[in-house]
């Protein structure tokens, strides 16, 4: 016997293709328009039961006809979809209680479809959370959200920086604002005792980098003695983790000026103000080209150079490209640290490109560890497209 929404008759019911339901039941939140035999008539951003060909109730989901993916599951049951929203927040929030306190107080508290919750990310940055839309479904229960964080967490502040590409194609432009409490431009934020300044309107993403917090770890725990280049480096968070283990120096190459003032007001408050540190102004790129590289520890924390599938080729060149110069020019016994957080190379090809840049530069290359995100961005296991990030620890003789 079929199971009924008693909310919502067939007639308001978004209708798949005979066979299209497996992934739904799979619990995959996406819904991809071809899967689509049948719409009823609604605005674009809409709460829609979902059934099968047979006409079996399989949840209820956001649409909207301007997209390829044309709805997110919200339920995958007969719970009403706002209660179910407030029940992964809840999860949300719990899961993350047991591993952040006194030493780490900023980190991702959702993690979209990695918790249940797809469109929305949120972090927390001390007493400020930072939201994050992506979808106009998502956008459209933005108030919703924001009063079920307010009665939860009670932050200080909640400020909104939803600046995304994929926000075009939803029909929506970009919004960055306060959506609640006081207006607070600058936090410090703590991460692992380590003090870090987070500029909310003037950052990138959400204000820092947070799914790289065990790899800055790692970082620490391999900088002794070492001299470290920090490329990409933002608002130095690597260096000053590197300078905490032990490296002789860390230097810290963006193209952002801003960022780079960050970098030093970051190794201040934590006490490297070493003159051997140094904070280059420039295309990664170019340094990497027209420099020596008298470095033995390298990390390589790149934007993500493939946002679209169409992209991979000239990504996976550009990926091969810098490691290659790094290759042909560290000396023998250096570690270098990499990582992608492009989607659309996995691995698997990152790998590939890395093997491709050490025979081309002829230097032999050893994989000591692999690395992903932080554990504050959970990988749900129905949908593997929550996991971006991938990273290699590399010795190069």
């Amino acid at each position: 016997m079929s199971k009924t929404n008693p909310d919502a008759g067939p007639d308001k019911s978004v209708i798949l293709h005979k066979g299209k339901e497996k992934a739904v039941k799979n619990r995959h939140h996406w819904i991809f328009s071809g899967a689509v035999k049948s719409l009823p008539d609604f605005e674009d951003g809409s709460l829609l039961p979902v059934r099968s060909a047979e006409g079996e109730y399989l949840g209820t989901a956001y649409f909207n006809k301007r997209c390829s993916i044309i709805g997110r599951m919200v339920s995958f049951d007969e719970t009403p979809p706002l209660a179910a929203l407030e029940r992964q927040i809840d999860r949300a929030i719990a899961r993350r209680r047991p591993f952040f306190g006194a030493e780490t107080n900023a980190f991702r508290l959702v993690n979209g479809e990695g918790d249940a919750v797809p469109g929305l990310v949120v972090d927390r940055y001390d007493d400020v959370l930072v939201l994050q839309i992506s979808t106009l479904g998502m956008e459209r229960l933005k108030s919703f959200v924001v009063d079920a964080l307010v009665r939860r967490l009670a932050p200080r502040s909640i400020y909104e920086k939803s600046n995304l590409p994929s926000r075009r194609e939803e029909g929506l432009r970009d919004s960055e604002g306060l959506l609640s409490g006081e207006n607070v431009e600058k936090v410090e934020i703590l991460e692992n005792g380590l003090r870090f300044i987070v500029d909310l309107p003037r950052s990138q993403k959400t204000g820092f980098y947070l799914d790289q917090r065990e790899n800055r770890r790692l970082a620490e725990s391999w900088a002794r003695g070492r001299t470290v280049l920090n490329c990409f480096s933002y608002t130095g968070a690597f260096s000053v983790f590197a300078l905490k283990g032990g490296a002789l120096s860390a230097d810290s190459a963006d193209t952002s000026e801003h960022a780079l003032e960050l970098a030093r007001e970051n190794c201040r408050l934590n006490g490297f103000e070493d003159d051997s540190n140094h904070f280059f102004v420039t295309d990664v790129f170019d340094f990497l080209r027209q420099n020596d590289l008298r470095y033995d520890f390298i990390i390589l924390d790149p934007p993500a150079f493939a946002k679209k599938k169409i992209e991979v080729v000239p990504a996976c060149r550009g990926y091969k490209d810098i490691h290659r110069i790094v290759f042909q020019k560290i000396p023998s016994g250096s570690l270098v640290m990499t990582f992608s957080c492009s989607f659309f190379v996995d691995e698997a090809l990152f790998q590939q490109v890395i093997f491709q840049a050490a025979r081309e530069a002829s230097r032999d290359v050893r994989i000591l560890q692999r690395h992903h995100q932080a554990y504050d961005h959970p990988i749900n296991i129905y949908q593997p497209e929550s996991d971006y990030l991938k990273g290699f620890l590399l010795y190069v003789d």
